[in-house]
Protein backbone atom coordinates (compact mmCIF):
# COMPACT_ATOMS: atom_id res chain seq x y z
CA UNK A 1 0.00 0.00 0.00
CA UNK A 2 1.53 3.17 -1.10
CA UNK A 3 1.85 6.20 1.65
CA UNK A 4 0.84 9.75 1.55
CA UNK A 5 3.77 12.07 2.22
CA UNK A 6 2.24 12.69 6.39
CA UNK A 7 2.96 8.86 6.52
CA UNK A 8 -0.15 7.62 6.32
CA UNK A 9 -1.78 4.52 4.06
CA UNK A 10 -3.13 5.81 0.85
CA UNK A 11 -6.00 4.50 -0.58
CA UNK A 12 -5.14 2.41 -3.15
CA UNK A 13 -7.76 3.04 -5.93
CA UNK A 14 -8.48 0.49 -8.87
CA UNK A 15 -11.05 0.55 -11.90
CA UNK A 16 -12.00 -2.51 -13.57
CA UNK A 17 -14.80 -3.73 -16.66
CA UNK A 18 -17.07 -6.36 -14.94
CA UNK A 19 -18.85 -8.99 -16.48
CA UNK A 20 -20.13 -10.59 -13.23
CA UNK A 21 -19.91 -9.92 -9.73
CA UNK A 22 -19.61 -12.21 -6.76
CA UNK A 23 -21.97 -11.86 -3.73
CA UNK A 24 -19.43 -9.59 -1.88
CA UNK A 25 -18.92 -7.69 -4.55
CA UNK A 26 -23.12 -7.09 -5.24
CA UNK A 27 -23.49 -6.25 -1.60
CA UNK A 28 -20.78 -3.19 -2.11
CA UNK A 29 -22.18 -2.13 -5.11
CA UNK A 30 -25.52 -1.55 -3.81
CA UNK A 31 -24.34 0.08 -0.38
CA UNK A 32 -22.46 2.44 -2.55
CA UNK A 33 -25.47 3.12 -5.11
CA UNK A 34 -27.73 3.62 -1.75
CA UNK A 35 -25.21 5.73 -0.64
CA UNK A 36 -24.85 7.53 -3.57
CA UNK A 37 -28.70 8.03 -3.98
CA UNK A 38 -29.50 9.04 -0.47
CA UNK A 39 -27.06 11.75 -0.87
CA UNK A 40 -28.12 12.68 -4.29
CA UNK A 41 -26.07 11.32 -7.32
CA UNK A 42 -28.36 8.48 -7.50
CA UNK A 43 -28.17 7.87 -11.38
CA UNK A 44 -31.54 8.90 -11.92
CA UNK A 45 -33.35 7.22 -8.41
CA UNK A 46 -34.31 9.67 -6.52
CA UNK A 47 -35.20 7.22 -3.14
CA UNK A 48 -33.29 4.01 -2.41
CA UNK A 49 -35.43 1.45 -4.22
CA UNK A 50 -34.73 -1.34 -1.79
CA UNK A 51 -31.90 -4.20 -1.56
CA UNK A 52 -33.89 -6.32 -3.99
CA UNK A 53 -34.43 -3.94 -6.37
CA UNK A 54 -30.82 -3.14 -6.66
CA UNK A 55 -29.63 -6.45 -6.95
CA UNK A 56 -31.94 -7.37 -9.81
CA UNK A 57 -30.89 -4.29 -11.25
CA UNK A 58 -27.56 -4.26 -11.42
CA UNK A 59 -27.60 -8.61 -12.54
CA UNK A 60 -30.01 -7.67 -14.93
CA UNK A 61 -27.18 -5.00 -16.39
CA UNK A 62 -24.78 -7.93 -16.37
CA UNK A 63 -27.37 -9.84 -19.04
CA UNK A 64 -27.79 -6.74 -20.94
CA UNK A 65 -25.83 -7.27 -24.11
CA UNK A 66 -25.39 -3.34 -24.84
CA UNK A 67 -24.35 -2.35 -21.83
CA UNK A 68 -20.64 -2.68 -20.18
CA UNK A 69 -20.11 -2.54 -16.45
CA UNK A 70 -17.49 -0.66 -14.58
CA UNK A 71 -16.93 -0.68 -11.11
CA UNK A 72 -14.52 1.88 -9.11
CA UNK A 73 -12.99 0.19 -5.81
CA UNK A 74 -11.14 2.07 -2.84
CA UNK A 75 -9.01 -0.88 -1.03
CA UNK A 76 -10.68 -3.38 -2.78
CA UNK A 77 -14.08 -2.84 -2.34
CA UNK A 78 -16.65 -1.31 -4.84
CA UNK A 79 -17.36 1.85 -4.16
CA UNK A 80 -19.13 3.00 -7.67
CA UNK A 81 -19.23 2.14 -11.16
CA UNK A 82 -20.44 3.83 -14.69
CA UNK A 83 -21.89 1.52 -17.90
CA UNK A 84 -20.77 1.95 -21.20
CA UNK A 85 -24.05 2.23 -23.37
CA UNK A 86 -23.66 0.96 -27.35
CA UNK A 87 -26.54 1.83 -29.26
CA UNK A 88 -28.45 -0.80 -30.18
CA UNK A 89 -28.17 -2.78 -33.69
CA UNK A 90 -31.05 -0.82 -35.82
CA UNK A 91 -29.22 1.99 -35.19
CA UNK A 92 -27.00 2.09 -37.88
CA UNK A 93 -26.81 6.21 -38.02
CA UNK A 94 -25.38 6.36 -34.68
CA UNK A 95 -23.89 3.45 -34.50
CA UNK A 96 -20.06 5.29 -34.31
CA UNK A 97 -21.20 6.81 -30.82
CA UNK A 98 -21.35 5.03 -27.33
CA UNK A 99 -23.29 6.54 -24.46
CA UNK A 100 -21.63 6.89 -20.84
CA UNK A 101 -24.40 6.54 -18.44
CA UNK A 102 -25.31 5.74 -14.53
CA UNK A 103 -22.17 6.79 -13.22
CA UNK A 104 -21.67 7.44 -9.68
CA UNK A 105 -19.67 7.21 -6.51
CA UNK A 106 -20.60 6.75 -2.38
CA UNK A 107 -20.35 10.01 -0.61
CA UNK A 108 -17.46 8.35 1.40
CA UNK A 109 -15.58 7.82 -1.59
CA UNK A 110 -15.54 10.83 -2.95
CA UNK A 111 -12.69 12.93 -3.17
CA UNK A 112 -9.99 10.37 -4.14
CA UNK A 113 -10.10 10.21 -7.96
CA UNK A 114 -12.20 7.65 -8.49
CA UNK A 115 -14.87 8.94 -10.71
CA UNK A 116 -11.91 10.60 -12.90
CA UNK A 117 -10.37 6.98 -13.10
CA UNK A 118 -13.68 5.49 -13.51
CA UNK A 119 -14.64 8.18 -16.28
CA UNK A 120 -11.61 7.82 -17.76
CA UNK A 121 -11.78 3.81 -17.95
CA UNK A 122 -15.12 4.12 -19.76
CA UNK A 123 -14.02 6.71 -22.16
CA UNK A 124 -10.70 3.77 -22.76
CA UNK A 125 -13.33 1.15 -22.78
CA UNK A 126 -15.38 3.03 -25.80
CA UNK A 127 -12.14 3.42 -27.67
CA UNK A 128 -11.15 0.31 -27.77
CA UNK A 129 -14.04 -1.49 -28.96
CA UNK A 130 -13.90 1.45 -31.91
CA UNK A 131 -16.32 4.30 -31.04
CA UNK A 132 -15.39 7.77 -32.42
CA UNK A 133 -17.89 9.84 -30.12
CA UNK A 134 -18.84 9.11 -26.57
CA UNK A 135 -21.93 10.80 -25.36
CA UNK A 136 -23.57 11.90 -21.18
CA UNK A 137 -25.85 13.55 -19.83
CA UNK A 138 -26.00 14.99 -16.40
CA UNK A 139 -28.23 16.97 -13.83
CA UNK A 140 -27.28 20.89 -13.72
CA UNK A 141 -27.32 20.40 -9.90
CA UNK A 142 -24.42 17.95 -9.90
CA UNK A 143 -21.62 20.38 -10.19
CA UNK A 144 -18.63 18.27 -9.66
CA UNK A 145 -19.45 15.76 -12.00
CA UNK A 146 -19.72 18.80 -14.61
CA UNK A 147 -16.17 19.89 -13.41
CA UNK A 148 -15.21 16.51 -13.65
CA UNK A 149 -16.74 16.11 -17.14
CA UNK A 150 -15.23 19.46 -18.61
CA UNK A 151 -12.02 18.52 -17.35
CA UNK A 152 -11.48 15.68 -19.28
CA UNK A 153 -12.50 17.35 -22.37
CA UNK A 154 -16.29 16.76 -22.84
CA UNK A 155 -18.40 19.56 -24.85
CA UNK A 156 -21.42 20.89 -23.31
CA UNK A 157 -23.89 21.09 -27.06
CA UNK A 158 -26.75 21.87 -24.67
CA UNK A 159 -29.28 22.38 -21.99
CA UNK A 160 -32.84 21.14 -21.20
CA UNK A 161 -34.38 23.37 -18.73
CA UNK A 162 -37.10 20.34 -17.48
CA UNK A 163 -34.33 17.35 -17.13
CA UNK A 164 -35.79 15.83 -14.32
CA UNK A 165 -37.79 15.99 -11.38
CA UNK A 166 -36.09 15.50 -8.04
CA UNK A 167 -38.21 15.28 -4.78
CA UNK A 168 -41.34 17.55 -6.59
CA UNK A 169 -38.72 19.93 -8.39
CA UNK A 170 -37.63 20.31 -11.82
CA UNK A 171 -34.04 20.69 -12.51
CA UNK A 172 -32.10 21.36 -15.85
CA UNK A 173 -29.60 19.13 -17.21
CA UNK A 174 -26.46 19.29 -19.61
CA UNK A 175 -25.36 17.31 -22.79
CA UNK A 176 -22.06 16.72 -23.33
CA UNK A 177 -20.13 14.61 -25.91
CA UNK A 178 -16.31 14.19 -26.82
CA UNK A 179 -14.96 12.69 -29.85
CA UNK A 180 -12.63 9.68 -29.30
CA UNK A 181 -11.10 9.80 -32.57
CA UNK A 182 -10.22 12.53 -35.14
CA UNK A 183 -12.15 10.44 -37.89
CA UNK A 184 -15.07 11.04 -35.99
CA UNK A 185 -16.91 13.79 -38.44
CA UNK A 186 -15.87 11.87 -41.59
CA UNK A 187 -17.72 9.29 -43.37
Amino acid sequence: MSQTQSGTPANVITVERVSDVTDEDLEALCEAADAAIIDGGGFGWVHPPGRPALERYFRGVLLVPERELFVGRMDGTIVGSAQLLRPPRNNEAQAFAATLTHSFIAPYARGHGVARMLTQRVEDGARALGFKVLNLDVRDTQTAAIHLYESLGFVCWGTHPVYARVNGKTVSGRFYYKVLREDAREG
